[in-house]
């Protein structure tokens, strides 16, 4: 699949993961929301029921969370960083640094939220490669210095100083 702005980068792991919830939304999920409707409903006056219009509110994040899924399935690009490379590509850790100053520096995940194998405890900065940080550092290599613009306006010189995978 050629990469678009909407491509989304992932582990095997992670593209694993979530169709697995994917799956569970769409056949379990959406049955087991369905029950606590009817089982809601069934009690009476809609209006002041609050099982009836939680059961609803849920089906509603349930709904929205297979619509997301969805698309960031469908435009998945599922891969690993080779071995040894130098070069910056989605699934790289990179450490920059700001304006030549090696004691300003950034570290960051190169891709998507999902490529961390859905652990919300790892606290490492994602940026995408359509990000304008992402857009800028992406292939290149150790040492190698870009620009781009931050959303003030301003343009941001960083070299690249790491790449692991």
């Amino acid at each position: 699949m050629p990469e678009s702005q909407d491509t989304v980068w992932l582990t095997q792991e992670a593209y694993d993961k979530l169709t697995q919830e994917l799956a569970h939304l769409k056949g379990e999920g959406r049955t087991e929301i369905s029950k606590k409707i009817a089982e809601a409903r069934s009690e009476g006056d809609l209006s002041e029921n609050g099982g009836y219009h939680a059961a609803r509110e849920e089906q509603g994040q349930a709904e929205a969370r297979i619509i997301q899924l969805d698309h960031m399935l469908r435009n998945a690009q599922v891969g690993e960083k080779p071995a040894g490379s130098h070069k910056v590509v989605p699934g790289s850790k990179v450490t920059v640094c700001y304006f030549g100053d090696k004691s300003d520096t950034d570290t960051f995940l190169l891709g998507s939220r999902e490529m961390m194998g859905l652990d919300d405890s790892v606290d490492t900065p994602v940026y995408s490669p359509q990000s304008p940080l992402g857009a800028a550092v992406l292939d290149l290599e150790i040492g190698a210095t870009a620009s781009y613009s931050a959303p003030n306006g301003k343009t941001i010189e960083v070299t690249v100083l790491d790449v692991a995978g």
